[in-house]
């Protein structure tokens, strides 16, 4: 009875001490914790990785007198990077952090974010877990550990890692901007057209010696020979229109236009006889018009001129369409009548001679010859045009450079030289011509987009963002920038829109990141890129694909042209299949 006694004690004893402490059971049920990580490799984007925990803890686990602090642990060789821990707390624990039901249990989102450093390309994210009856507070110290207030105990359970290495494929991107060259309007032929009206006596279409001794005639025939003795400006036709003046009756107005056309045309004809123009004789060189009564040169003579009543004469213009009622009507004001027939109407009657030509530029060669000679001589189109006959950057930087002392006012000189000094790494220059630029044509989405490529390559990617923002209208290169900083950002889908159909490794890489593995693939091959980066892009598709030849035979190629590719691809977490493959460390090996 006396034995029974004693082991009815030990068994209550033993029974009593495993309720009294609760944090053994929870230590030894901790593996029914469940951790889901999102994603479930963690990935570098930009400068940062983001970590993302969801916690289920189930039913009737959690003590109501307990606290547990979950803190996540970056484990890397060599040491570790703990993140700030989450505090959770049993139904009666005192304290403002957060509760776990004993019965239903909880699901907890844990999300953090870390400095990216290179050595957590090979990693693993551990959550380690402290537990403490009663409350537990964070030191202020910076350690983050997990220190008692209530004077309990606290138990630390094993580690558990619930993801692997660190994916930095994003910061394969290739941050080389695209800048924009401001476009000349150099044009191989510029039209040009003189014109010159011959004036008739009311009721009449005969020349008389004032009508062809006037200052616009001189002028006519001196352009007319001046263009037989310049081999550069080609006469292309010539408009003859006539007219009558919109007074007296239609028929009268009808035969007079025709007339004063045959006239005309009779003087110029013979004019380009004399002058030694051969296309006199070029029915097709002369296009010719007649207007019977001018009412549009009338209503636009009436329009500009300060005659008293010019509105009431306008109305009619606009309420009567049929002419005679328009004449009559209009004759019917008597007070300006006589103003009307005396400084209008003799301005309609007329032919009036248009010569249509067209002046061809300068050949490139002179173009070429001057812009290296005596640049002055070029006009600010000329000039922007030659450097772009020149395949050398020091050739183009010279002449624009001599165009920003002849043209200090035209952004566009200041622009193209910037452009070719970014292109050559010379980016505080280049941004100095950019500045100047963007102060001579404010808000110009050229400029813009070319400050923001400066921003982007000295890393200040929200400066560029915001430049980007400005230039958007500005065109392919402008998204193409746009699609740099989205991938930077971490924002895939719209860094595959921004580059559309360009093909190349930022387009591809863009794609990969997206899960468009076939897309970037065959942007690749398009290309035809044959450079390390996308021999690497090829084989980082063949990891996410499984396709093992596609991996080792572009991993291959990648490490030949450029041997830093192998430190890169032995710690690349998108390999992690093939670290052990022969093959691969052959080809990683150093």
């Amino acid at each position: 009875m006396k034995h029974s006694l004693i082991v009815t004690t030990l068994v209550l004893a033993g029974l009593l001490l495993i309720s009294c402490n609760p944090l053994s059971k929870m230590q030894k049920d901790a593996a029914n914790i469940n951790y889901v990580v999102t994603p479930n490799v963690l990935e570098a984007k930009g400068d940062v990785v983001d970590v993302k925990i969801d916690v289920t803890i189930p039913p009737k686990y959690f003590n109501k007198g307990v606290t547990l602090a979950l803190a996540p642990v970056i484990s890397y060789e060599g040491g570790e990077i703990e993140l700030e821990p989450k505090i959770l707390q049993g139904e009666n624990v005192q304290g403002n952090d957060t509760k776990v039901p004993y019965e239903s249990g909880a699901t907890i989102s844990y999300n953090s974010r870390v400095p990216y450093e290179d050595f957590m390309r090979i990693s693993d994210l551990v959550v380690k877990i402290q537990a403490s009856v009663g409350t537990m507070t964070v030191s202020a110290d910076g350690t983050k550990k997990v220190q008692t207030t209530s004077g309990k105990k606290t138990v630390d359970f094993a580690p558990i890692k619930v993801a692997s290495g660190v994916i930095t494929t994003s910061s394969l991107v290739w941050n080389v901007p695209a800048a924009i060259l401001a476009v000349d309007k150099f044009t191989k032929t510029l039209a040009e057209q003189t014109e010159a009206a011959i004036y008739y006596q009311i009721n009449s279409s005969q020349l008389g010696n004032k009508s062809l001794t006037t200052q616009e005639i001189k002028d006519l025939e001196k352009y007319l020979k001046a263009a037989k003795a310049d081999e550069k400006l080609r006469l292309n036709n010539v408009e003859i229109h006539s007219f009558a003046s919109p007074d007296g009756a239609y028929t009268l107005n009808e035969r007079l236009a025709n007339s004063r056309e045959k006239t005309s045309d009779g003087y110029l004809k013979n004019t380009l006889k004399k002058t030694k123009i051969d296309e006199y004789k070029n029915a097709d060189f002369f296009k010719k018009y007649v207007v019977a009564e001018d009412w549009d040169g009338f209503r636009k003579a009436m329009e500009s001129s300060d005659i008293r009543d010019k509105e009431l004469i306008l109305r009619v213009l606009e309420k009567q369409t049929d002419p005679e009622i328009r004449e009559k009507e209009i004759k019917n004001i008597a007070s300006v009548y006589t103003t009307i027939a005396n400084q209008i109407l003799p301005k309609l009657r007329r032919s009036k001679l248009v010569v249509k030509s067209e002046r061809v530029a300068k050949s490139n060669d002179e173009v070429k010859s001057l812009a290296k000679s005596n640049p002055s001589a070029l006009n600010v189109e000329e000039l922007l045009y030659a450097a772009t006959l020149f395949d050398n950057n020091a050739d183009k930087l010279a002449i624009y450079e001599a165009g920003k002392s002849q043209f200090p006012d035209e952004w566009r000189v200041f622009n193209d030289a910037g452009l070719v000094k970014f292109e050559t790494g010379k980016l505080a220059e280049a941004s100095a011509d950019f500045e100047k630029a963007n102060s001579l044509s404010a808000n110009n989405p050229i400029v813009k987009n070319n400050l923001g490529a400066i921003a982007l390559k000295n890393g200040k990617t929200a400066d560029a963002e915001v430049l980007f923002g400005a230039a958007t209208g500005g065109g392919d290169a402008v998204n193409y920038n746009k699609g740099i900083i989205a991938i930077i950002k971490g924002d895939y889908k719209n860094a595959v829109t921004y580059f559309g159909n360009h093909n190349d490794v930022n387009a591809a890489l863009a794609n990969v990141l997206a899960g468009n593995n076939s897309v970037a693939l065959k942007k690749l091959n398009d290309s035809k890129d044959q450079t390390s980066l996308g021999f690497y892009l090829k084989a980082l598709i063949g990891a996410r694909t499984d396709d093992a030849s596609l991996v080792l035979d572009n991993l291959r190629n990648a490490c030949i042209k450029d041997s830093s590719m192998k430190k890169l691809a032995a710690t690349d977490i998108e390999f992690a299949k093939f670290f052990a493959d022969t093959e691969f460390q052959s080809i990683v090996k150093n």
